[in-house]
C-alpha cells in the first residue's frame, strides 16, 4: 500500500515542471506523444547590406496532458530545465486554435 503511494507522487511529480527563463511564442509545427515542435519566425540584421532578413527557430517542447494542443495552434512555450537531450521547454498555453482570426 505505500509502495503505491510513494508511486503515485513520483508520478505527479515527475508530470510538474517549473517553468523559468524566456517566453517565446509561435505555431505548432509537428506533434507527438509528449511534446511538439514550436516554430516562430524572427528578423535578424545584416549591417553589411543594411537589410534585414527573417529567420526561422525550431523548439521542441513538453506538451503537458492539460494542455489540448493540435498541429497550426499557436502557443506560449517558456523556457525550463533541460527534460531531455532536446527537450528544454514547456508550453504553458494555447493562444488560439488553428481556424480562429487574431
Amino acid at each position: 500500500m505505500e509502495k503505491q503511494k510513494l508511486n503515485q507522487e513520483k508520478k505527479e511529480r515527475i508530470e510538474l515542471v517549473r517553468a523559468r527563463g524566456r517566453v517565446f511564442q509561435g505555431t505548432i509545427v509537428k506533434k507527438f506523444a509528449k511534446r511538439v515542435v514550436v516554430e516562430f519566425e524572427r528578423t535578424v540584421y545584416v549591417p553589411k547590406y543594411e537589410r534585414y532578413y527573417k529567420k526561422k527557430t525550431r523548439l521542441h517542447s513538453r506538451l503537458p496532458k492539460e494542455i489540448n494542443a493540435e498541429v497550426g495552434d499557436y502557443v506560449k512555450v517558456q523556457e525550463c530545465r533541460p527534460l531531455s537531450k532536446i527537450i528544454h521547454s514547456v508550453v504553458i498555453e494555447k493562444i488560439r486554435s488553428k481556424g480562429e482570426v487574431k
